[in-house]
């Protein structure tokens, strides 16, 4: 899926991209740990993304979860990753949002047109409610690109999540759909 007039793609997960994945991992290894939570060398390896993808794959086959990578064009490496997960259906209607970019791909407005896709994608077409998404209040980048696509920040979670051994708090942020403007 290109995004319009762009240097970038979003595919939705394939077993062809264990290599690519296992790259990018590598290649963010210092970049991402202070986000993400405490990942076993054992992760590193090309059998494990391949589980991974394997996961990801059943997913998306079950509608539990949408993920998409983001490649660039011009070199075809995988730079980054966006997902809806825990998809609950019935009266909630709801899902989580989460992403991660390489280091050598900030501040291109990359990101940001990702999850516009995104949320396009989780109202037009699975006719969500309600993503959520939750950002460590010192992730300033992330927490202004989920204000650029109108994110709302709906609350403060105290020791929400364990990232690197540590309970971190988290800002919890919402976007509604009919706060959304679709075009």
């Amino acid at each position: 899926m290109n995004m319009e007039n762009s240097q970038f793609r979003l595919e939705k997960p394939d077993f062809m991209y264990a290599q690519a994945l296992l790259d990018y991992q590598k290649r963010n290894i210092d970049f991402l740990t202070p986000f993400v939570p405490k990942r076993e060398l054992s992760f590193f390896t090309l059998e494990y993304q391949k589980k991974v993808l394997d996961q990801k794959i059943l997913f998306l086959s079950e509608q539990k979860e949408y993920c998409f990578y983001i490649f660039d064009n011009i070199n075809n490496n995988l730079i980054g990753s966006l997902s809806l997960s825990n998809i609950i259906r019935g009266a909630f209607q709801s899902c989580f949002l989460g992403y991660s970019l390489d280091k050598d791909y900030l501040n291109r407005g990359i990101m940001s047109k990702s999850i516009c896709f995104i949320v396009k994608f989780a109202f037009n077409e699975l006719k969500l409610h309600r993503i959520e998404a939750n950002v460590m209040p010192r992730n300033i980048p992330s927490r202004k690109v989920l204000e650029k696509n109108n994110f709302i920040e709906e609350g403060f979670s105290k020791q929400y999540m364990l990232i690197n051994n540590k309970w971190e708090d988290h800002i919890h942020y919402v976007l509604i759909n009919q706060d959304y403007l679709i075009d």
